[in-house]
């Protein structure tokens, strides 16, 4: 019986001992996470304030001054409002396609690209994607700088657009 009381202590002892280990260990981990809280992250330069767009249907809204020469675009005033951060617009291809001047290989220098199909018809290529007819009511995504064209349209096709950022640059490939 002697030896259980004398291991008694020694155990109490061991159990401080780690526990003393642990509580250490714990100060330490704690010491870190506040260092790391302490580091100041630069911040982002504040945008400014965006605006309310709104813009109602006139026809006299589509011009052909956009990117296409084949196309009249109806600006729905977001780059405005949004300081560049986007651009929306309505596209309309004008018919019948030529698919001399419309299938171009080409790619965006966007962050973010969506287009849906508000009338009509348009039959696309988008690399790793292949040939697509998109059609009334379909809408895709177009990661940045993937290279497409256009293959062919109906006449009275109309897309939504939505690109960011609103300025960018497009650059044609050899095909």
């Amino acid at each position: 019986m002697a030896k259980q009381k004398a291991s008694r202590p020694a155990t109490k002892t061991a159990v401080k001992k780690r526990s003393g280990a642990k509580a250490a260990a714990r100060s330490s981990a704690r010491k870190a996470v506040k260092a790391k809280a302490r580091t100041v992250v630069p911040k982002k330069p504040a945008r400014p304030r965006q605006r309310i767009a709104i813009s109602h249907h006139r026809e006299e809204d589509f011009k052909a001054d956009g990117l296409r020469a084949y196309a009249k675009y109806r600006d729905l005033g977001i780059a405005d409002a949004s300081h560049g951060l986007a651009q929306a617009h309505v596209i309309r291809l004008q018919g019948p396609c030529d698919p001399a001047e419309v299938s171009k290989l080409h790619f965006h220098d966007v962050d973010f690209q969506m287009v849906y199909v508000l009338k009509g018809w348009v039959k696309t290529y988008m690399d790793g994607q292949g040939e697509t007819l998109m059609k009334e009511g379909s809408a895709w995504t177009q990661p940045p700088k993937i290279k497409h064209m256009i293959l062919d349209y109906s006449d009275d096709v109309e897309l939504l657009e939505v690109i960011l950022p609103a300025e960018f640059r497009t650059v044609e490939l050899k095909a």
